[in-house]
């Protein structure tokens, strides 16, 4: 193979992972962040730090690739998608399948120097990793499975660094598989018209004019879910800032989305990775500034 084939079939492999966009990645990593600071009472194991930061990377990646090869026959009908690797035919669905279990490895390897209960919970996240791309065929609600798949690092995370899930977690995980339909809505608008004609279902169908209004009612109960939250866990002014500026980044999204312009609800999607960014720097901020109160 020469070094120009070479090099066509590593960008294919990178742009299955999607490692050109790594906005997936990073909704993924902000609640795991939110869980394992929160866990740790700011001061997470270094080890525990890098197994969740590589292990994010290569199921965000895994899952955009089983993504692909579930969509291969779809992707090509739609204009944000007809040129991924498998529709474009740029990548055989044999190789696709050899990087998914190569990244599915990765992925145990790295989960595997954890304790058991993490390494039970790792279980389940690779199967929402696997059932998710399925579901717009299905349900309405493909949004729900997943944030599901996205939050599922929450346990996973409280349970690396307390060896349990306590009731806080799975209220953390509450509030990312909510924040997963608000972004995914979002991000689903902007495929509408050519969802409806391929006969594939999402919430931004489901809700139909309603969608700015159910999402505005998911981001108040989001806001005030992560109240509740820091409220419990004891978290201190940083957070109470960071949870104003979230308020403020949600009419923000708002306004973009007002005209159901594809492009303005794009922006409203990638606007999200700086509301985990703030929710994350509210929660580290609070235990750095008064760490024996948190």
């Amino acid at each position: 193979m020469n070094r120009t084939r070479l090099l066509d079939r590593a960008l294919a492999y990178a742009r299955l992972m999607r490692l050109h966009r790594p906005i997936g990645t990073l909704l993924l990593l902000w609640p795991v962040m939110w869980a394992l600071w929160t866990a740790a009472a700011g001061a997470p194991d270094a080890w525990v730090l890098v197994v969740f930061l590589f292990g994010t990377l290569t199921m965000r990646s895994a899952g955009c690739v089983i993504n692909d090869i579930a969509d291969r026959n779809i992707d090509g009908h739609v204009k944000r998608t007809k040129d991924r690797p498998l529709a474009s035919g740029h990548a055989s669905v044999g190789e696709a399948l050899t990087l998914f279990a190569i990244l599915i490895i990765i992925s145990a390897c790295l989960v595997a120097t954890l304790n058991q209960l993490t390494i039970r919970l790792a279980f389940v996240g690779v199967a929402l990793a696997i059932i998710y791309p399925f579901m717009k065929r299905y349900t309405y609600l493909p949004q729900v499975f997943l944030g599901a798949a996205f939050g599922w690092g929450v346990p996973m995370a409280f349970a690396a660094v307390t060896d349990s899930v306590p009731h806080i977690a799975w209220a953390i995980m509450a509030s990312a598989v909510l924040w997963a339909m608000i972004y995914d809505t979002q991000y689903a608008m902007v495929d509408r018209e050519d969802d409806l004609k391929l006969g594939l279902k999402s919430t931004a169908i489901l809700f139909d004019d309603a969608d700015r209004a159910f999402l505005g009612v998911f981001q108040i109960i989001m806001l005030c879910g992560l109240a509740l939250i820091g409220r419990e866990a004891r978290l201190g002014w940083p957070y109470v800032v960071a949870l104003v500026v979230c308020a403020g980044l949600a009419v923000y999204q708002q306004r973009l989305i007002r005209d159901r312009k594809p492009e303005d609800c794009f922006k409203a999607f990638m606007n999200n990775n700086w509301y985990g960014a703030v929710v994350f720097f509210g929660v580290a901020a609070s235990f750095a500034v008064n760490p024996t109160d948190c």
